[in-house]
């Protein structure tokens, strides 16, 4: 093989290897947006021009709850100490819509001053890689996990548990985590109870994994609502988006609806809404309701 075939051969080899290599990582823009979508594949964060949210006093029912997340939250974006918070317990009560209200709400206080990253529930494992990205960051982060459990020999579990507290690292100084769930210790009962019945010592393999919900510092529960709560959030919808619909009219429409999806929550009394707005010819303005 003369000398000129083998240069042409190594440089052929070089380009190859070096379309195999990963690109080099692009530090992201933290500053273009307040809100921004994790994607762990890719090792990015893409920014989100406008969160779908409602305002905060659109979201009744729930007054206690909101305030304090809300109080913790503005803590947090004024540099001072906050906690971890689940919010956790019944579906549709406005656990995720919180969220992003409380969010928008500091956002709206304090320009600049707060980002909200959504990390999807399978990418947790990847967490250690997003905090890297955060940690010297020059402005503040809500981490945001919509619906977080965890199941059978799930173990995922360990890492949050790690970034929460009790890792060496930890979190930075400058990231809180905000979870949802409809389970109050994140895992199902009978994924607890054959925990239980199986281990060799029971009580200490029960305590791990119901110790990651010790992990957040504010444990938030949202129940079942009862009918005149429900009837508060259709009315405090109607009056909001101007549907003039007579107030027994409008009450007794809504519970034909909850009768029919099997119960009331602040989703139901939204569904609702939307199709009284249908009915009636009007637009929402493309707003979003309860999660």
């Amino acid at each position: 093989m003369t000398e000129a075939v083998l240069v042409s051969l190594l440089a052929r080899i070089a380009d190859a290897l070096e379309r195999l290599a990963p690109g080099a990582t692009v530090a992201p823009n933290l500053a273009e947006a307040d809100a921004f979508v994790w994607h762990a594949e890719s090792v990015r964060l893409a920014p989100v021009e406008a969160v779908s949210h409602v305002t905060l006093p659109l979201l009744r029912g729930i007054d206690h709850v909101a305030g304090i997340l809300l109080e913790n939250t503005r803590r947090f974006a004024e540099g001072l100490p906050a906690n971890n918070a689940l919010l956790w317990g019944a579906r549709g009560m406005g656990k995720s819509s919180l969220v992003k209200a409380v969010h928008a709400h500091i956002a709206a206080e304090q320009p600049g001053a707060l980002a909200l990253i959504e990390i999807h529930r399978e990418d947790i494992g990847s967490l250690p890689s997003l905090l890297e990205l955060l940690g010297g960051a020059g402005r503040r982060f809500v981490l945001f996990c919509d619906d977080l459990s965890f199941d059978g020999g799930d173990t995922a579990y360990k890492s949050l548990k790690a970034v929460l507290e009790g890792g060496l690292q930890g979190r930075p100084e400058n990231v809180v985590f905000y979870a949802t769930s409809n389970r109050r210790h994140l895992m199902p009962r009978d994924m607890i109870e054959n925990e239980r019945s199986t281990a060799i010592s029971p009580a200490e393999a029960v305590e791990e994994k119901v110790s990651l919900s010790d992990r957040f510092g504010l444990w938030l529960g949202f129940h079942n609502c009862s009918q005149a709560v429900y009837f508060e959030m259709v009315e405090g919808y109607a009056a909001h988006f101007g549907l003039e619909v007579e107030g027994e009219v409008l009450r007794r429409q809504a519970n034909e609806w909850a009768v029919t999806r099997g119960g009331r929550s602040g989703r139901v009394a939204w569904q609702f809404v939307q199709d009284l707005a249908g009915s009636l010819g009007r637009k929402l303005n493309g707003r979003a309701g309860p999660a």
